[in-house]
């Protein structure tokens, strides 16, 4: 499983390879306790471990958001399609095991958990001896420098953040939710755009997109993902990685060809709107596509839009008053 290793142990501290090793290695100790943990004698025991084992999530986002396009744009689409399908069966079995863990069916979980070990330990020895060889091969260093932001705001399994890579001086990156610089903004014409009604600087707009309590992801007539908004509180996970990315890649394989079909619609004219909505980890979410049209009516792309409902279904009667008092 760590036949790699000899080569990644010679990388510099915070590459984004040797990252994913630590995590790799992190993953495996998990699996050790889970196998050697009784959920009936120790459920709690059981449950803190299964907890730390399912942020694996965020090593299968970065990968998806992160790793994948790089792959892509070097002509390699294998893992998009291939191992994000493993990554979406893993997420099946977790998500099982999550209704058993509520339920403190230990038989069930005794059962299943298995399934769940086998698999990631079949995952990394594929990283190990394919994956991440192909992806150094491949992968320029100029690109790699490239992963750090984007990684950090995906997040990884490690209980400390990884050393940036490149080494940068301490507090070169603030993440957005850290950030409470003010800015002024110049409200002269002369640095603003005339948009349908009203003029905004580009820094405005940015702004405006940041703080709307929705994801926008908008893709392109040629069905390249072109803008995502960066709001501090996603629906759903998104990197620097999937800009310029076709939209294909950006959904899991399962979904890909309802994506395809709503593509194919809104650029035929023959559908202006889709959506969608569903439970996930607990919150209702409203997912909407739009056709985007010029004034002429030529097909200009889709935008996405998903939002986080949960509370707006809560809603009955009227509120009428302030009560921040």
């Amino acid at each position: 499983m760590n036949s790699f290793l000899p080569v990644v142990e010679t990388l510099p501290n915070g590459h984004p390879v040797k990252v994913y090793y630590q995590e790799s290695s992190l993953i495996q100790s998990l699996i050790l306790e889970l196998k050697e943990v009784n959920p009936a004698d120790d459920f709690q025991k059981y449950y803190n471990v299964f907890n730390q084992l399912a942020t694996i999530e965020k090593r299968f986002v970065r990968k998806e958001n992160q790793l994948f396009p790089y792959l892509e744009k070097h002509g390699w689409e294998g893992p998009s399609q291939g191992m994000w399908s493993f990554h979406d069966n893993l997420r099946d079995q977790i998500k099982l095991l999550n209704n058993y863990n509520s339920e403190k069916n230990t038989q069930k979980i005794h059962e299943n958990i298995p399934y769940l070990t086998l698999g990631i330990e079949r995952l990394l020895t594929i990283e190990d001896m394919r994956l991440f060889p192909n992806a150094m091969d491949l992968i320029t260093e100029e690109e790699w420098k490239d992963f750090y932001i984007g990684d950090a705001e995906i997040g990884w399994m490690l209980d400390e953040k990884p050393t940036p890579y490149p080494s940068v001086e301490k507090e070169a990156y603030i993440h957005p939710s850290e950030d409470n610089t003010k800015r002024d903004l110049s409200f002269s014409l002369e640095n603003t755009f005339h948009y349908d009604e009203g003029y905004m600087t580009p820094e405005q707009v940015n702004l405006l997109l940041r703080f709307l309590p929705i994801d926008i992801t908008y893709v392109d007539e040629n069905d390249k993902v072109i803008f995502y908004n960066r709001g501090d509180d996603r629906v759903f996970s998104r990197s620097k990685g999937i800009i310029g990315r076709e939209v294909r890649f950006c959904h899991p394989p399962k979904s890909v060809d309802m994506v395809l079909r709503i593509v194919d619609e809104f650029r035929a004219g023959t559908k202006d709107v889709a959506e969608f909505w569903f439970n996930f980890k607990g919150k209702i979410i409203h997912i909407r596509y739009f056709a985007i049209r010029d004034n002429d009516k030529n097909y200009k792309g889709v935008i996405e839009m998903s939002q986080d409902i949960t509370d707006i279904q809560k809603i009955e009667g009227e509120k009428r008053l302030l009560d921040w008092d």
